[in-house]
């Protein structure tokens, strides 16, 4: 409906005369955003990977200074922000014309266009995730990865919904929310910094790499049920019930889908001869899967990875996920700088002191979101000589992975600005703490051995390091399975 919505603003034929925007406005609005959303995401993650960081995190904190936070660049409907909260409405004032009366439509029309185009991005960031999540290896990772995911999964959300709740007074689904949020792991900034140390294949190296997989599959799920109370607004154990056997069971249709419909899938592209020919059936594919998904009460963003899983399994995966790439590109830094300009880190200013609470609130979850990771690495059993402190350290960044239940949970309106910030918060910091934290567990090594020129490659034409997405992680751990094998 926000698509059609924005559209009516859009084009005056398709909507009342008394509601309609100026088209012309609308467009010149729009324009304006992405312009500033491209810059914010392209310089914010420039900077983040001159400082060893992932481009993601800078384009996150881009979307902070553009927006609500800092220059007022890109702002949204909601918390009381208008039209005339936006420097982009107020350079259209100067410059284009648009008159007092109509900047609220205008506003309006450009912030739900805004909006669509930042789902979208996250939905095509989830199949691309799918697209290289590879089943076989994600069984082949062994029993220890399984149980550091698991472990790490439950014991940051059981901590952080209770404490939510008990200390704060929380209601129970933003406090389930929250609690999700904490099961996130972003391995991404890790296995630059184990390939650094010569660590990514050793005993815990493979264990985190592993870990991590298992980690992204576990979280999607979550993130589909809770999504869906969000929406009820309530917590009925048996509809928690109910949405996770039908998340893992959709999952696992598409596992047997996979099997069946790969070969056919091959066969429809090979019949095809205009542009796009694998691309667009792609697109087709992952967009009924997650509309499959939406059906059932569950998150699109689900089937689209759903259908990602399916499409791995396919001998032209490899030329999907190139033709992929440069679409997430465009679409996915929208979802990430989206989240950050909706971010008002004034809520946790210590000044004000209504805000303190929040600014409690933030450091505890970033106390469950440290220590319910690194107790991870001791739930590691049968292995007298394995370094468990490095493998919990090794599970605490949350990265793009955390900012997806951010960004969710804030456009359900499941998340308060207070508790919304905090999670924020506990993301940067996690993601800032892991790399000189994994530095200082893992001891200086000197016996030469440099196994990580042949794990951490690449696949694009570049020749630096690009670790930037959850995919890449996956890429990461085929690789480093496929060396210690």
């Amino acid at each position: 409906m926000q698509f059609f919505n924005a559209i009516n603003f859009a084009f005056p034929l398709l909507a009342s005369t008394t509601e309609a925007a100026d088209s012309s406005m609308v467009v010149a609005a729009v324009l304006l955003s992405l312009v500033v959303v491209y810059l914010a995401s392209k310089v914010g993650g420039e900077l983040s990977n001159r400082v060893g960081l992932p481009p993601v995190l800078g384009e996150l904190l881009g979307g902070v200074v553009v927006g609500v936070s800092v220059l007022h660049l890109l702002v949204f409907p909601g918390g009381g922000a208008d039209g005339s909260s936006s420097m982009i409405m107020t350079f259209l004032q100067t410059t284009a014309g648009l008159s007092p009366e109509a900047t609220p439509a205008v506003f309006t029309a450009q912030s739900e266009v805004i909006s669509v185009l930042a789902e979208l991005g996250v939905i095509i960031l989830l199949f691309e995730i799918g697209l290289e999540s590879n089943l076989k290896d994600l069984m082949a990772v062994g029993v220890q990865a399984l149980v550091v995911a698991v472990v790490g999964v439950t014991v940051p959300f059981a901590a952080g919904t209770i404490g939510l709740m008990t200390l704060f007074g929380i209601d129970a689904v933003p406090a389930i929310f929250a609690g999700a949020a904490l099961t996130a792991t972003s391995i991404g900034i890790t296995s630059k910094v184990l390939s650094e140390l010569g660590r990514l294949n050793s005993k815990e190296g493979q264990i985190i790499l592993g870990a991590a997989v298992i980690d992204d599959v576990l979280g999607i799920i979550v993130l589909a049920v809770v999504a869906s109370l969000a929406k009820e607004g309530t917590v009925d154990v048996g509809q928690v019930i109910y949405l996770i056997i039908s998340a893992s069971g959709f999952l696992l249709g598409a596992i047997v889908l996979g099997n069946v419909f790969n070969k056919t899938f091959v066969a429809i592209a090979d019949m095809l001869k205009t542009r796009g020919e694998l691309v667009i059936p792609a697109f087709i594919f992952a967009f009924v899967m997650a509309y499959l998904a939406a059906i059932i009460h569950l998150e699109a963003i689900l089937g689209a990875f759903a259908a990602g899983l399916v499409l791995e399994e396919t001998d032209k995966r490899k030329e999907l996920q190139r033709q992929v790439c440069p679409i997430a590109d465009m679409l996915v830094p929208i979802f990430f700088v989206t989240v950050g300009a909706k971010t008002d880190l004034g809520v946790l200013n210590p000044a004000i002191p209504s805000n303190r609470e929040g600014l409690i609130m933030a450091s505890f979850l970033i106390m469950v979101a440290i220590f319910g990771k690194v107790i991870t690495g001791f739930s590691v059993f049968g292995q007298s000589q394995i370094n468990r402190l490095a493998i919990g350290v090794g599970m605490i960044p949350r990265g793009e992975v955390g900012l997806v239940f951010a960004g969710v949970g804030a456009a359900s309106g499941a998340l308060s600005k207070p508790l919304g910030a905090a999670i924020i918060m506990m993301v940067i910091l996690t993601t800032f703490l892991a790399p000189p934290l994994l530095r200082f567990v893992f001891p200086d090594s000197d016996d030469g051995i440099d196994d990580s020129a042949p794990l951490i490659l690449d696949r694009s034409p570049r020749k630096e390091l690009a670790i930037e997405t959850p995919s890449s992680v996956v890429s990461t751990a085929k690789d480093s399975g496929n060396v210690s094998s």
